[in-house]
């Protein structure tokens, strides 16, 4: 069987442009994406199949059917038995490539070349939920989201922000603070275990001491059990932690193993939503040493494009607790709702909404 790539802007485009070339008879084997080395030529390729003219053509003549002898009878055998491991590795391969999908290669070509499947992926959604979402599963249905800081059924609220530098950790922290520790007019404090960096932890006590909220440093993993001990009475404790690079996670082993075991430590993991997907997940992965519980995202107003945001959070199953757009405390932060990260993700001009939050630990 001989095999033939087609690079088209549409998978649609791609097969109007085989079955022209090769007829109607074209066996579609696969369509998929294109590779980085191949994006040039179109956004995705389409692989046909045909058999070979000898294989489909008229009949030989009678004085040719005489000269076929055993030998040559035993070599088509072995060509025609060639041909179909060649097309039953294509056809593995393209499983494969579509495992999960539940469709074969024809519904998946349509639904490839499906104008909201097109939107997904300039959205930058994983492929495969982008698939799931064109062939007719609800976006909302792939990721989960959870607004509640705390561990549920504590006693009290335990929240710690754990993330890498610059992605606005110290302002969502008192942003949370102000938001639960002040509307419930519950006992609050908050603990800063970020003593790399002292313009942090001063930034930390200022805010502090504007929202009326008592404030210590913990310069060490123990001094922060201790403090939690200390400070059982309040019912809602904040932890602001240091922004780590990646050479840095060693130095944050003996933090990130007490967050991740304390059973009241309910830890987010704040991401930029502006970062392109690949840092989303090195980051996430990077950072899975703590054990997040939930996934915050910080600048939703410096990007257009929000597949990733649900793109990980499905790959990693944590869900999604709130959405910050800027600087404002605590007004600029919105607990996550599956409606309007999936209308965002689907290109909908669409704004969060204000909410009252209930002080639920």
């Amino acid at each position: 069987m001989r095999l033939k790539s087609y690079f088209s802007g549409t998978v649609e485009a791609a097969m109007e442009l085989a079955h022209k070339e090769l007829g109607e008879d074209a066996l579609l084997i696969n369509a998929r994406p294109s590779t980085p080395e191949t994006r040039s030529l179109g956004a995705y390729e389409v692989v046909f199949g045909m058999a070979p003219k000898a294989e489909v053509g008229e009949k030989p003549a009678e004085n040719r059917i005489a000269l076929v002898n055993a030998p040559a009878r035993a070599a088509a055998t072995d060509s025609l038995a060639q041909d179909v491991a060649d097309l039953k590795r294509e056809i593995e391969r393209m499983a494969q490539s579509f495992r999960g999908a539940g469709m074969f290669a024809p519904q998946v070509a349509a639904t490839m070349g499906s104008a909201l499947y097109n939107l997904l992926i300039d959205n930058e959604l994983d492929a495969n939920l982008a698939r799931q979402v064109a062939d007719g599963t609800p976006l909302e249905d792939l990721f989960e989201v959870d607004p509640t800081p705390g561990r549920r059924g504590a006693t009290r609220g335990v929240v710690a922000l754990v993330g890498p530098p610059g992605v606005g950790k110290t302002t969502t922290l008192a942003k949370l603070a102000a938001r639960f520790g002040l509307t419930s007019r519950k006992p609050a404090y908050i603990l800063s275990a970020d003593v790399y960096r002292i313009a942090a932890a001063e930034q930390m006590r200022s805010l502090s001491a504007i929202l009326g909220i008592g404030f210590d440093i913990v310069e060490t993993p123990v001094a922060l059990a201790q403090a939690l001990e200390e400070h059982r009475g309040k019912d809602w404790v904040f932890i602001d932690t240091p922004g780590l690079a990646a050479g840095e996670m060693e130095d944050g082993a003996d933090l990130a193993h007490l967050l991740a075991t304390h059973p009241e430590i309910d830890t987010h993991l704040v991401l930029s939503a502006s970062m392109k997907r690949s840092d989303l997940a090195r980051v996430i992965d990077r950072y899975a040493i703590f054990q997040p519980k939930k996934l915050l995202f910080t600048r939703l107003d410096e990007t257009d494009r929000y597949g990733a945001l649900v793109s990980e959070a499905a790959r990693r199953s944590l869900p999604i607790s709130f959405l910050a757009t800027g600087q404002q405390i605590p007004d600029d932060l919105e607990p996550a709702s599956k409606e309007f990260i999936a209308d965002k993700v689907r290109g909908a001009p669409t704004q969060p909404t204000t909410r009252t939050l209930g002080a639920t630990a």
